[in-house]
């Protein structure tokens, strides 16, 4: 008999809060390919990527779990896996092209999973892939950046999952000026906190950073693009480079070229997608950071954290990060 588990799916685009948009139900625990581990999922995030494909993306009746990022424990390894065996205790994102995390045993490819951090428990852990991901392959793929690199940095949402990993690990592996957006006293307080040298409102860019980058900003980190690119040719230096993680509608760029200014692209699971040799870039990250986690020069972003994992309480979760109020990360605990 095959052995089952629980599960947390959606059937149908509904509003979180129809008691349909989230289900729980029961499924098959699978079966690893070579590449894979089977994980016993102790804890998952939930990030915006989770409620855009919830209430965007149909699945036509058919159950579709989701969940990206998780932190368990290896349970069963593929014939090929070789960087991972039972028992190790792992954190990870996933691929937006497979079932997701929201089950209590998970597939996912050896190559984008790194060992969590020691001194972390399964849902601090569960905070920070995703977001620490993104953040990292803007900095050191898309801008290229290194331990040398100076000049100034402007990261708008700075209380948010990205914003917050972005902030910090600029800190810990760049010589950059950290400038974050934060509105809210709590906000501004949480991004002081995790390290941004300067911290303004976001409603009139051009003229909160006039006084602290007189000559312009080298590079900015865009969750928010729409509407934004006005500003952006304003108060980018020439050369400077912008970094978007949204889904910017009527995409006009010419603001940009008088200035030579360089737009990027990041959506972390293009590596889990299309495969490729540096698929394991992501596995090296997490356990660059986990080792950055250790040293205590990076911390978790969990804030909230509810249990158990199931569709009561991951309605709760879409809910809070739909809100886009969200401080850090709300996490679920099994």
């Amino acid at each position: 008999m095959t052995e089952q588990m629980p599960a947390v799916a959606y059937r149908h685009n509904l509003p979180v809060s129809d008691p349909a948009s989230l289900e729980d139900l029961v499924l098959p625990v699978p079966v690893p390919d070579p590449r894979d581990l089977l994980v016993r999922v102790e804890a998952v995030s939930v990030n915006p990527v989770d409620t855009k494909v919830r209430a965007n993306v149909a699945p036509d009746g058919t159950p579709r779990v989701l969940g990206f990022d998780a932190a368990g424990v290896v349970t069963a390894t593929g014939a090929g896996v070789t960087l991972f065996q039972p028992g190790d205790e792992v954190y990870y994102a996933g691929s937006i092209a497979r079932p997701g995390t929201n089950s209590r045993f998970h597939l996912v490819d050896e190559r984008i999973v790194g060992h969590k951090p020691r001194s972390l428990g399964f849902a601090d852990a569960a905070a920070l892939p995703l977001t620490t991901i993104t953040a990292w392959e803007t900095l050191f793929d898309r801008f290229r950046l290194g331990p040398d690199s100076e000049g100034t940095l402007l990261v708008l949402g700075g209380a948010g999952g990205v914003g917050s990993m972005a902030i910090q690990l600029a800190r810990a592996t760049t010589r950059l000026t950290v400038i974050a957006t934060a509105s809210r006293p709590e906000s501004r307080q949480w991004v002081e906190g995790l390290g941004a040298h300067h911290v303004i409102g976001h409603h009139d860019l051009v003229r909160e950073l006039g006084p602290i980058a007189p000559h312009g900003i080298d590079y900015v980190i865009s969750p928010n693009t729409t509407d934004a690119f006005g500003a952006f040719a304003e108060i980018l230096r020439p050369g400077g480079q912008i970094t978007a993680i949204d889904e910017p509608q009527g995409l006009d760029l010419l603001s940009l070229k008088s200035k030579s200014i360089t737009f990027h692209w990041e959506f972390m699971f293009t590596r889990p997608l299309f495969g490729g040799p540096d698929m394991i870039a992501q596995h090296r990250l997490l356990d660059q950071v986990a080792d950055l986690v250790e040293r205590g020069v990076v911390r978790s972003t969990a804030t909230t954290t509810l249990s158990p994992i199931n569709a009561t309480t991951l309605r709760q979760a879409h809910s809070m990060v739909e809100t886009g109020r969200m401080i850090g990360k709300v996490v679920v605990t099994a």
